[in-house]
């Protein structure tokens, strides 16, 4: 069993929080992972993920899969969701957020590995898929296909 302790300097879970305005005001937290000495894949789905195109303003939806071997840190998962929707006033184009979400939990946790798949619904009838990882799969943990199937409705 972990050491609660761990937990302690948490600031948003738990509390009332306010939505971020944009992804660089967006707080990620994170906790001492209690199971260092084990490879292991952790998966976060976000299924109604959205963002601004940049452009018209219009917004932009996707289907995100991320996907990381924790290394010495977890990402606490209320300040994910948190960053994650920080998006909705955001205005990017479907690599940029997809990447730089990416990038940002890379520096961040400095996991073993990470990848994310940005499964993106049809702008102007072309839907967009952008995937981004940090190495080589590792070998010996047990990492799920992404379950997105190829664009048929996303459904």
């Amino acid at each position: 069993m972990s050491d609660n302790s761990i937990y302690a300097d948490l600031q948003q879970l738990g509390g009332a929080t306010v939505q971020p305005q944009s992804p660089e005001e967006a707080v990620l937290e994170r906790v001492q992972n209690p199971q260092q000495d084990v490879e292991y894949n952790i998966r976060f789905t976000a299924p109604e993920f959205t963002s601004l195109c940049p452009m018209t303003g219009q917004p932009d939806f996707a289907h995100l899969v991320i996907d990381y071997l924790p290394g010495e840190f977890l990402v606490e998962s209320k300040s994910l969701k948190l960053f994650l929707t920080s998006f909705r006033n955001h205005g990017a184009f479907h690599e940029d957020c997809t990447v730089s979400i990416a990038r940002r939990l890379a520096d961040f946790l400095d996991p073993k590995w990470l990848r994310i798949g940005g499964y993106w619904y049809p702008r102007g009838g072309i839907p967009i898929d952008v995937f981004y990882q940090t190495g080589e799969m590792p070998e010996g943990v047990w990492i799920p296909d992404q379950g997105v199937p190829p664009y048929r409705g996303r459904g």
